[in-house]
């Protein structure tokens, strides 16, 4: 069974970047077709969906968060690892990875962006941006 875990700062200064790594066992990020995902939920909001990168390493991103994330993997370790800039406080939250199996339209395959349908997801971690 997969698991995955998440890693990286507990806190980040306001305007700096936010790193987070995702180290997946049990499965390889590279199996078709599957699609990992960064998730995050704020205080007393609910899940956000922050962007994915699938099996074959194509990325896609929230358009409320395009401008400042980049997600990558490094195949060799099977993980793969979200980078948000420019943070402010409301970059607060429990942040969560993610894999769902991606979805079809005949031939043609997409990766969800309904965090609901992100079915093995990490144990989370928080991360507070503060001065």
């Amino acid at each position: 069974q997969v698991q995955l875990q998440e890693s990286g700062p507990g806190l980040v200064a306001p305007s700096q970047t936010l790193s987070l790594t995702c180290t997946v066992s049990g499965g390889s990020i590279t199996t078709s077709y599957y699609a990992w995902s960064w998730i995050r939920q704020p205080p007393g909001k609910g899940l956000e969906w922050i962007g994915v990168i699938n099996y074959a390493g194509n990325t896609n991103y929230s358009p409320s968060l395009k401008m400042r994330t980049s997600i990558s993997r490094d195949t060799s370790k099977n993980q793969f690892s979200l980078q948000l800039s420019s943070v402010t406080p409301e970059d607060t939250a429990v942040y969560y990875c993610a894999r769902a199996r991606m979805k079809s339209i005949g031939r043609y395959y997409y990766s969800p962006i309904d965090p609901n349908e992100y079915n093995y997801r990490g144990q989370g971690t928080q991360v507070t941006v503060s001065s």
